[in-house]
């Protein structure tokens, strides 16, 4: 009953509504053109071990041959992946790289997976840029795969590893052309239309009681009986409508 009281008060002011309900598909259209693209570039990186091995050969009069700290482990260099993934994710680095907090330009690194404080089942390291400017987004992404070789490198001298046994990046994908992401356009844009909807059924109903006020002004003081039989015809001529259009569709098939 109060959905068809809804189309009733809609249909019986379509005046109010129907202009109102334009002007939000007006606004929507606006808000997605306004929103400004986010563009997003992605690059890849695997770290291997050197051709020689993690050590090299025990010399004469020692017991331990030197070794690669960054690989003496069991996932050593899914290890080193998750080390870079750290530090290149601190807000020094991005600072370090021009990137201003809640700023048009940002990027993401991971090594499979998003949370940096878990480790992956492999050596890979990913990057994400993203850019309101398609080369920006790009170039982040150039600039921060450079960065973590440069890390990597610092890394392996400051545990000093034996320079022929360090780790080295290979890279899987090159940054990829910027992309354009319209998700948040696109989102803002159905909230306008549904915050437009929402606004053309509360001027519709507004102006609907407020017609209906000063109809009972001019009419006079109305007993409840009255008032009840009123709505029940309304209720009635609704559904009777609703009726006659289903007979009619029958009629015609």
């Amino acid at each position: 009953m109060d959905f068809w009281l809804t189309v009733l008060v809609v249909v019986r002011r379509w005046y109010v509504s129907i202009p109102v309900f334009v002007l939000a598909l007006g606004v929507a259209a606006a808000v997605y053109s306004t929103v400004p693209t986010l563009y997003t570039s992605y690059g890849a990186f695997v770290l291997t071990t050197p051709r020689t091995g993690a050590s090299l050969p025990v010399y004469p009069g020692t017991t331990n041959a030197p070794v690669n700290p960054l690989l003496n482990f069991d996932r050593g260099l899914t290890v080193a992946a998750s080390i870079l993934t750290t530090t290149l994710s601190t807000g020094d680095t991005a600072r370090e790289l021009g990137i201003v907090p809640n700023g048009d330009t940002a990027f993401k690194v991971h090594n499979g997976n998003p949370n940096a404080e878990a480790l992956a089942s492999g050596p890979f390291l990913f990057v994400e840029g993203q850019s309101l400017t398609p080369q920006v987004a790009q170039d982040i992404v150039r600039t921060v795969m450079a960065r973590a070789r440069t890390e990597l490198f610092r890394s392996q001298q400051y545990v000093n590893a034996p320079p022929v046994t360090y780790i080295t990046m290979t890279e899987l994908v090159a940054p990829t052309p910027p992309e354009p992401q319209t998700g948040r356009k696109l989102r803002s844009a159905v909230v306008a239309l549904a915050l437009g909807g929402m606004a053309s059924l509360f001027f519709t109903y507004a102006f609907d009681s407020v017609a209906q006020a000063r109809r009972r002004r001019r009419e006079g003081p109305v007993s409840a009986q009255e008032a009840a039989v009123r709505v029940d015809e309304r209720l009635l001529a609704a559904a009777g409508t609703h009726v006659n259009g289903h007979l009619t569709g029958e009629k015609q098939a």
